[in-house]
């Protein structure tokens, strides 16, 4: 699991112990599920970027015409 995910599953556990210590309809209980949703907001937006490029890709983009860049067509 990814370090978001991790920190998204401690923050349910954190809003239902609130929730249960606080009552369901209290400031705290709210908040603690509006950081969930921002957490949950966050990790979407994370796997939209898509993945993240190796170095020799980064490479590759800046210097095409590099011999270890080219691509040849069967």
């Amino acid at each position: 699991m990814s370090d978001i995910q991790n920190k998204i599953h401690e923050e349910i556990e954190s809003a239902r112990a609130a929730c249960d210590a606080t009552g369901s309809s209290s400031q705290e209980c709210a908040a603690a599920w509006d950081a969930v949703e921002e957490l949950q907001a966050e990790a979407s937006h994370q796997r939209d970027k898509g993945p993240v490029k190796s170095s020799f890709e980064k490479y590759c983009d800046t210097n095409p015409e590099a011999d270890e860049c080219r691509v040849y067509d069967t």
